[in-house]
């Protein structure tokens, strides 16, 4: 039975930073076994080639392809799945048990329990909307969302959230991982908004224009537990 390819996709963004960690011990191994499976285009080889850490190499590989269509996707979780790649990486062990349709079915089922609990008790489920949207962006927040920006951090800082072009060379030069920077050019914006920087204004930022995030990777921001 074939994957969902929306699912699929679901599926390895929530596993992105486990993988950029275990991938990165040789991103060149990865980049060619993806580049001889046309996973990515000629002119994103070309850009992923060109990163100069391999945190970065991976995690602009992992984008490329996760963005260029459902079919990549696919691609992408049956080659991790392959031999050549679990052998490298011994700590891919854990993708074999990776089923996308399995995790929907989980999710299914835990929310059709809420609701059935939420009948039992007669209460009407209350929707996860923001009591936490309204107050400052922590930290633990803001690295979530370092980890969900991809190789288009740059537009988002100069686009999204008005940061000069000048402070972001700053950041690039003072950080060498890409997690890092981003990470820092959210803390710079907290920084300046100050009483503003709250999680609803992030997430209204980042759910915007071109450059918006997919809503499971910055939904957190206004969701309630």
């Amino acid at each position: 039975m074939s994957e969902d390819p929306a699912a699929v996709i679901r599926l390895l963004r929530r596993q992105k930073p486990k993988l950029i960690e275990i991938l990165s011990a040789d991103a060149d191994f990865v980049l060619q076994h993806a580049d001889a499976r046309d996973l990515l285009s000629p002119h994103s080889y070309q850009q992923v080639k060109h990163c100069r850490t391999p945190s970065e190499k991976v995690t602009d590989l992992l984008d490329h392809i996760l963005q260029r269509s459902p079919e990549s996707a696919q691609g992408l979780l049956d080659l991790l799945k392959e031999p050549d790649l679990q052998n490298t990486f011994p700590m891919l062990d854990f993708v074999k048990d990776l089923d996308a349709h399995t995790h929907s079915s989980e999710k299914h089922i835990t929310s059709t329990k809420r609701k059935e609990v939420a009948k039992e008790l007669d209460v009407i489920p209350a929707k996860k909307t923001c009591s936490n949207g309204s107050r400052l962006v922590t930290e633990k927040q803001l690295m979530s969302v370092a980890r969900a920006i991809g190789r288009s951090w740059r537009e988002i800082g100069r686009r999204v959230l008005t940061i000069s072009s000048v402070k972001l060379e700053q950041i690039e030069e003072d950080h060498s991982l890409h997690v890092e920077r981003v990470f820092a050019m959210l803390r710079y914006w907290r920084k300046l908004q100050r009483d503003k920087a709250t999680a609803a204004h992030l997430h209204a930022l980042l759910s915007q224009g071109d450059e918006a995030l997919l809503p499971e990777d910055i939904d957190f921001l206004i969701n309630t537990d």
